[in-house]
């Protein structure tokens, strides 16, 4: 129930989740986000965590090299036999300001804000406690839990975000960017009692990445992602090999296969890696599929057997007529 919030592999894949001020940063005017992402099923079997997630958002030009983005994403999470979930759907907006450069080589700052609502849910009578097991290994459903200060078991609370990024842009192949971003800043309330004893911890991230062409077919993609919500913390190394298969005007086509580690810290002591990843990503003019799976290798090792789970993501860009050639980051 204190549970720190969703989290992808493919990050990279899922702009809009990761800083608000990644809305309408794109090579096209429109794009369309699907992630999903199993986690845990080799544990916890039919009651895995199930995360979904889906998002659009457009840009739209403001005079002559800036722009203004905005979006909408609504994800949802469900996890245990208790039905714990969490939806969410929320509302941004970014503006890209020119910082430098020219057409298709610039430098851009985006400042992005966010803001929506929240319904977090749980079905009381799935839970189990103490005083329902004998010792022996018996459990008795009907017997009384005593948690008589367990009221609220379906509410909804409002939730703010922001953001900034500077990227910049060499050409059409090379790019690199560095952002940070603030979720939850209003800290709402999400408590299953009728006291204000659950605040939601401020979820503050870094994140930086690259595309850099080292060849005229060869590149490297790497990433990196830094997540800290009250006590806990998340880092994401790594980096992707890209194959580029075709660049031409109005047509581009490349596949990436990467590794990546996650590193964690345990509740009340030091840190640990939890997993390691494998990635790939093949992209095809405006369609971009990304897959990875997540091999644990901490303790819960013993019982998930190095299963930890996989994701799969979708993006579609719709480019249209407006073609500035102001060149974007690849996300």
């Amino acid at each position: 129930m204190q549970a720190q919030d969703i989290h992808f592999s493919q990050f990279y894949l899922s702009p809009l989740n990761l800083n608000p001020a990644m809305t309408g940063v794109m090579n096209c005017n429109v794009r369309l986000v699907a992630n999903y992402r199993n986690q845990w099923a080799s544990v916890l079997k039919s009651n895995a965590y199930n995360t979904y997630s889906v998002s659009y958002d457009q840009r739209i030009p403001v005079g002559r090299n800036d722009y203004f983005g905005i979006g909408g994403t609504f994800w949802g999470d469900r996890a245990g036999e208790s039905n714990f979930s969490t939806t969410t759907g929320k509302l941004s907006a970014s503006y890209s300001k020119q910082m430098g450069g020219y057409r298709q080589k610039a430098h851009y700052l985006v400042v992005g804000a966010e803001g929506g609502i929240s319904q977090r849910s749980i079905d009381f009578t799935n839970l189990r406690w103490p005083n329902q097991h004998d010792g022996d290994g018996g459990f008795d459903a009907t017997l009384e839990s005593g948690e008589t200060d367990l009221v609220n078991d379906n509410f909804i609370y409002p939730d703010l975000s922001a953001g900034l990024m500077w990227f910049t842009v060499i050409d059409r192949n090379n790019s690199f960017y560095l952002g940070a971003s603030a979720h939850h800043l209003n800290r709402a309330n999400q408590s299953f009692t009728d006291t204000e004893d659950n605040l939601l911890y401020t979820r503050y991230t870094v994140h930086a990445g690259g595309d850099f062409l080292l060849g005229q077919k060869f590149g490297l993609v790497p990433g990196l992602i830094v997540m800290k919500q009250g006590p806990s913390l998340q880092i994401n190394p790594g980096t992707s090999l890209k194959f580029l298969l075709a660049s031409a005007k109005g047509e581009y086509q490349a596949f990436q296969i990467g590794g990546w580690v996650r590193v964690a810290n345990r509740f009340d002591s030091n840190v640990l890696v939890d997993a390691a990843i494998l990635a790939t990503r093949f992209d095809y003019n405006s369609f971009s599929l990304g897959f990875s799976y997540d091999i644990n290798v901490s303790p819960l090792v013993s019982a998930s057997n190095g299963n930890g789970g996989f994701e799969l993501a979708l993006v579609y860009k719709i480019c249209g007529q407006e073609r500035r050639n102001v060149y974007c980051p690849r996300f």
